[in-house]
Formats: C-alpha cells, structure tokens, sequence
C-alpha cells in the first residue's frame, strides 16, 4: 500500500467527503461496473441503501443526491456544483435516470433509495449497497461499499474496510509511523516535505506533483472567494444559518482601509486571526453550499488548511509557491499517518478524527514553512492533535453547519499556535505524534456511537432546529 499526497487532497463537492464525495464516487463506480460487464443495458432498475451514519445524516449530507448524481455517471472532482441540486429535483420529479449517464432507467426516489436510520453495515459506519435488476426482476449485480473518510471508497473485499488504495509502489522513503517518517528525514538529510517529494516522483514528475499542488491550492482559494461572494442570506437547509462571510469581509476592508489611510497601519496585535476566521468561515460556508471544495483531508474540516495557508501567504514574509507546496506535502505526510494509523471519518472516531487531524496536518506545514526541523514539525503536528482529542461530531439537523464551521475557525488558529509553540522549542516533547494519534484511536473506539455522527447526540439533540 502506497498513499499520495494527491489521495488526501482531492476536488469534489459539497458538504461532506464521506457523505457526499463517497457516495458519488460509489455509486459511479456501481454503475461503470455494469457497463464494463456487459449489463447496463440489460438493467431496468436499481436500488440504492445507504446504512449507519449515511442512513441516519444522509438528507442533511446530500447523500442522496450524490448517490443518484453517481449513478448517472458524475464524479465529484467535474460534476456541475451550481445546477447539482436543480439536476437531482428534475430527475427525482421525471422518476428515471441515465444510468451510467447512457441508459435511461425508471426510478421511484421513494422505493429505490432507501436510508436506515438505525441498521449498520458491519465493516464501517458509512456503508451503502447497490442492486441492479432486470425487466423481470431478476438480480444483475450486487455491491457494497464503504465510505470511510475522505472521499475514499473501499469495497466489502476490503478487510475491515481499511484497505486505503490498491497500489503496491515501492517507495524510496516508505513511512507508517511519525518515528518512521523522522528516521527517513535523518537518513535523506532532508525535510518532511523533502521525503514526500522523494516518494511523489514515484508516480509522476516534480514539474506534474507541483503542478497539481498548486492547483489545488488555486480551487482553495477559489473556494474562500465564492464564500465571500455569495449572495443568499442563509444557508441552504432548514436551520436557516446565516452567512457570515461576505459581510465579514466587507467589515475587515473597510477597517483595513480606514486604518492605513494616510500612510496609516494596523495596530491590532491580532488583526491576522480576524482574516484567519473569514477564509475558515468562507470555505465552510461554500462547502455547506454544496459547492466545489477541496477534501483536507475531508469536506467537514475542509477549511483549516486553506484559512492557515492563506495567513502564511498574505501574513509570512517571503511566502511564495515553493512554501505552498512545501506547505501541503509536509501536512499530506501528517494526514497520510492519521489515515494509516487511526481514521479521518467523524463517522468511526468523532470530529477529532476530521477537525483534529486536519488541525494536526495544517500544524506541520506552517511549523515546516516558518523553518521548522523535521522533530519540530512533528511536534506541532502532535500539539494539534492533543488538544482535539476527544471531540465530538454532532452535526445539528444533520447539516455540516454547526458546529462544524465554526469549528474550522477555531481549529485554524489553534494550528498556527501550535506550530509557533514548535518553533520555541528544540522539538523534544513527552508525547510522540504518534503516541496521539493511537489514543485518538483508541478514544474513537470508546466513543459512543451517538456522538459519531448520527445527529443523535451532543449539540444535535440539545439545540432546538427552527
């Protein structure tokens, strides 16, 4: 097994990797299958039944329309964001679909997409099973599948459904724990992010990973714009969230303006948090839009990242492109030991496993561009990851709203703290990364199971929805 850093940071759509972007890809994959079996047009119905977390927040995730977007064909990194929700009214009010984007088939939204509130799959929370019928009623295919975090999608073949990518590379600086990744650095004389390139070029060229890196880091920040640009007054869904990016902005430009006018300069020590909170707020806003988002590693901490890397390129002297993709390789390598060793899915260990993983990843990257050693950037990467253990995810009505956005927010700042705290130090510290990382597993595994997103636990049942 072999992991990119192009698996943990993928373009797809809003609101949540394992919810929205998993099901997509899915039930896309269901229906390529049947193309490539011979059995598209033999197929006159298929069911789709979405079990665990996905039955129980499935409507308030867009589940359901990710799923029947996928059947036809789409994929999140290309599907149209802007006429998504529009598309899945048309289809569900025609009752019929094109299967595999080919094949027109009936389909009854009330008899062929079925969510469980309270019936699990046995190898993941987030699991989902597909049918495939002919005219006659007979059984074509059947698939079950798994979405454990991230966008990624595994198949019921996969032991414990943690089988990440089938992809045996051999690589020049192979790492599963934070004390393996730091070895490779003192064996290569090199950074974090220097291992990481080392193991890239195993796929493709430096010229092609930076390439896409930076693309990645163009849709991030693509993302904060049309957060900040938006025009509706609240969230979709029915708790009525308001926007607070926009205004947000407005407000920061116009005391940006006021306050440097006349050669004037800001005086508040803590002016850059301010932006901070707004390209958190604006991502998390986009992504609850269904919009296009980056997972990082996963849609509901989609945020955390990109508000950081936005603070070192408008805030950090000397910031440019190369400290971009240093940046994102050196918080991939962190993310890629949270996936091996513990969960990104809030479904299987809560909101630490997405906010606290990210919060880690987006740690060592700033820690890595601000000069940090490789022992120091472990080290923030381990001081954001302590202070997340143990949260909760309790999405209220299902919606990847509250608290999630403010979440992102919050976490943001803790990153950029925890990599400054790093760098005071000699990157010696009682606790290894991954020390933490196992107790996140471990207290995932002892969390109860309503406050692994299902919306029957937490803020989700104390706060009123209206």
């Amino acid at each position: 097994m072999a992991l990119s850093a192009l698996d943990l940071f993928s373009i797809g759509i809003g609101p949540s990797s394992s919810h929205t972007v998993g099901p997509m890809r899915a039930a896309q994959r269901f229906a390529a299958g049947l193309a490539a079996a011979g059995l598209l047009e033999r197929t006159a119905r298929v069911r789709a039944q979405l079990f665990g977390s996905l039955g129980a927040t499935g409507h308030g995730h867009g589940s359901d329309r990710a799923v029947l977007l996928g059947l036809e064909g789409e994929v999140p990194e290309t599907v149209d964001t802007d006429h998504a929700v529009a598309r899945v009214a048309a289809l569900k009010q025609d009752q019929s679909l094109r299967l595999g984007g080919a094949h027109r088939i009936a389909f009854d939204p009330d008899e062929d997409l079925v969510l469980h509130r309270r019936k699990a799959l046995p190898a993941h929370p987030n699991g989902m099973t597909f049918e495939a019928f002919d005219d006659g009623g007979a059984l074509l295919r059947e698939r079950t599948y798994y979405s454990v975090g991230g966008g990624f999608v595994v198949d019921d073949e996969a032991a414990g459904a943690d089988r990440i990518v089938e992809d045996a590379t051999a690589l020049p600086y192979p790492f599963r724990t934070g004390a393996e990744l730091l070895q490779r650095c003192r064996e290569a004389g090199t950074s974090i992010a220097g291992v990481m390139l080392a193991n890239e070029l195993s796929w493709r060229t430096e010229e092609e990973l930076r390439a896409e890196l930076l693309t990645i880091w163009d849709v991030m920040q693509q993302c904060v714009e049309n957060g900040c640009t938006r025009t509706e007054e609240t969230l979709p869904g029915g708790l009525k969230v308001r926007r607070r990016a926009p205004r947000l902005r407005e407000r920061l430009r116009a005391q940006e303006a006021e306050a440097t006018k006349d050669g004037g300069v800001m005086t508040d020590p803590l002016w850059a948090m301010e932006w901070v909170n707004l390209y958190a707020l604006a991502v998390n806003e986009e992504n609850a839009s269904g919009g296009r988002i980056v997972t990082a590693p996963t849609n509901g901490a989609a945020g955390i990242i990109p508000a950081v890397l936005h603070y070192y390129t408008r805030f950090v002297p000397g910031a440019d492109d190369d400290g971009v993709v240093e940046f994102l390789l050196t918080a991939a390598a962190i993310g890629i030991l949270f996936k091996i060793n513990a969960s990104i899915s809030g479904a299987e260990v809560g909101c630490q496993g997405e906010v606290g993983s990210a919060c880690s990843m987006a740690a060592a990257g700033m820690c890595a561009v601000l000069g940090g050693r490789p022992e120091e950037v472990e080290n923030a990467a381990e001081i954001g990851i302590e202070h997340n253990l143990g949260l909760t995810c309790d999405p209220v009505g299902g919606l990847v709203q509250i608290p999630c956005i403010e979440r992102n927010a919050i976490a943001s700042v803790k990153a950029i703290n925890a990599a400054r705290l790093a760098r005071q130090g000699d990157g010696t510290h009682k606790v290894s990364l991954d020390q933490a990382i196992k107790t996140m597993r471990q207290t995932g595994a002892d969390m109860k199971i309503k406050y692994k997103e299902t919306s029957r636990g937490g803020l989700a049942v104390n706060v009123i929805e209206c």
